[in-house]
Order: structure tokens, then C-alpha cells, then sequence
């Protein structure tokens, strides 16, 4: 199939998980550049829909699980911002689920028309490939060949997931980050706003980022220089402890196997400077910490 002619006016901007971190971040820098968004909840009544038709978007009821509303979400828009939801349980990560719900939305927006499609996925590791990226990257082929224009977001670790306060891997208890990485070796992170940033970016230059698969990140720190620097912004003191092999074992074999990799010389590879050029205000660390990531951190329970 050829490509779309890229001289399109700015049509219709379709953001998939709009009220998760990335689609909420994606749907503002969108409406702050001037496009229309439309926004796909599962609720248009709850607070955070509710904040989205407030910034500017246009709401509309879908669930990646009824094909039917996914089919009218497409329908006269002119670029997708897809975030199909993962699917994560006991038994770890149910690919076929997370394709199948990837799958149906590329194909609703190539029968629909959709000029440019915008997937954010997951950053790679060079020489490792994880079970949790199977679905992400079959996903990928399926977009390119739908014959729609299209740019892949490969982000690394949220900065934001210092705030988790549920997860037996991540966010901070009694002063404490425990994580998978070695203490001592980089680790890339991002703010989730710059994930939105790029997007937007996309979808304003579409021959400039068709085709493109963009890994990304704003800093790479260690995560002993980045309980540093959390304690320096909020005072606060936090320190970080590697999660043992036996306890990632625990959690089953795909965090175990991720454990053994990152206690290795192994870590994303996102181009920095590459990146800043794209995107000269991309944040780093302290960044992050200065634009509120220090007062969320405050502000959370001490246990």
C-alpha cells in the first residue's frame, strides 16, 4: 500500500487510554498545540473523563473488549494514539490478550481511513527480549504492515513510578525504594509528560516521524544517585535496596528473569542527546523533581 498524503489538515487525534498516565499526557500536549482530541474512556462520568472534556477533548464510550466501540471511536479521525491495555495476573502476562485487543484497534483504523498511528510500547533491551514484550511487538508488525503511517514510543521506566504505592517492586515505603536494578549501574528513566511531549511531536510532522521507532528516556542515573537526589529535593531520606534474586524468583520466572538481567552489564539504550534534539526541554531527573515529582514524593505516606 502507498502512503497517505501527509498534506491532510490537522483532523481528529484519537487517544486510547486517555485517563491512564500516557493517554492523559498525550491528550494534553495534543489540545495545547491546537488539535482535536478524542478521548476513549470506559466511563464519561468519572473525574478523570470529566477533566479531559474540561481541557478541551471530545469523549466517547469504548472498551478495547467490544469491537463495536471501537469501530465507531475510529471512524473520521485522522491519527490514533493506541495504548492498548496490558493484562497482568498471577499467571504473568496474557499476550494473546494484550495483541488481540492491539490488533483489533490497527485494523479498525486501517478500514476506517486513520492516517498515522501513534503506539506507545516498551522499551527494548539490547540482546535480551522479555516475555512482557511479545504482545508489544507483535502489535508493532501488525501496524507496520497495515499500511498506515506509523511511529513506535519505546519509553523506559516512569519517574513518576517512585509515586507507587502498591507494587511490590517499585514505589517508596518507610523511606525505601526496592527495585530490580543493581545499585551501582545506570538506569534510564522518563517523565511521562515527555512521553506525551513526543507524541504530539508525531503527529504534527508525520513525514519527519513515519516510520521511526523511538526509544525513550531523559535521564540515566543509578538508583543509589537517584535516592540521593529524592532525599536532597523532598528532606526526606530514602535509600534504595536491590530486590534479591530469591524474592524475584518469588514474584515469577518473568520478574526473576528480569532481576538476573538488570543485576547484569544489560539496561536500555535510549539516545540521549538524539532525543534532547527532538525535544530540547526533555526532563531530566533533578528536572522532574523540581516540577512537582519532589512535592507528590512529600506528600506521600511515610509507612
Amino acid at each position: 500500500m502507498t502512503r497517505h498524503d501527509s498534506t491532510a489538515p490537522n483532523g481528529t487525534i484519537l487517544v486510547t487510554g486517555a485517563t491512564g498516565k500516557q493517554g492523559a499526557a498525550a491528550a494534553r500536549h495534543l489540545l495545547h498545540h491546537g488539535r482535536t482530541v478524542r478521548a476513549l474512556v470506559r466511563d464519561t462520568d468519572s473525574e478523570a473523563a470529566r477533566a479531559l472534556a474540561e481541557a478541551g477533548a471530545g469523549l466517547v464510550r469504548g472498551d478495547f473488549d467490544d469491537p463495536e466501540t471501537i469501530t465507531a471511536a475510529v471512524k473520521d479521525v485522522h491519527g490514533v494514539f493506541l495504548v492498548p491495555p496490558a493484562s497482568y495476573g498471577a499467571n504473568g502476562w496474557d499476550l494473546e490478550l494484550e495483541f488481540t485487543r492491539g490488533a483489533a484497534l490497527v485494523d479498525a483504523s486501517t478500514a476506517a481511513g486513520v492516517r498515522h498511528v501513534v503506539f506507545t510500547s516498551i522499551a527494548s533491551m539490547p540482546g535480551h527480549i522479555f516475555r512482557g514484550e511479545e504482545g508489544k511487538r507483535r502489535i508493532e508488525k501488525r501496524i507496520e504492515a497495515s499500511g498506515m503511517d506509523w511511529t513506535h514510543l519505546r519509553p523506559v521506566r516512569f519517574m513518576e513510578n517512585y509515586l507507587l504505592r502498591d507494587s511490590p517492586i517499585d514505589g517508596i515505603h518507610g523511606g525505601l525504594h526496592r527495585h530490580l536494578f543493581h545499585p551501582q549501574h545506570p538506569m534510564q528513566v522518563i517523565a511521562v509528560d515527555d512521553i506525551g511531549a513526543f507524541a504530539a511531536l508525531a503527529f504534527a510532522d508525520r513525514d519527519r516521524f513515519h516510520g521511526l521507532t523511538l526509544e525513550l528516556a531523559g535521564d540515566e542515573l543509578t538508583p543509589t544517585a537517584a535516592a540521593a537526589a529524592i532525599t536532597g529535593a523532598t528532606n526526606r531520606t530514602v535509600h534504595y535496596e536491590q530486590v534479591p534474586q530469591d524474592e524475584a524468583d518469588a514474584l515469577g520466572p518473568e520478574i526473576s528473569a528480569i532481576r538476573e538481567v538488570l543485576n547484569g552489564d544489560r539496561s536500555w539504550a535510549a539516545d540521549l542527546p538524539a532525543l534532547r534534539e527532538i525535544h530540547p526541554r526533555l526532563r531530566t531527573f533533578d528536572t522532574w523533581l523540581k516540577d512537582g515529582g519532589a512535592d507528590q514524593i512529600a506528600s506521600l505516606p511515610t509507612d
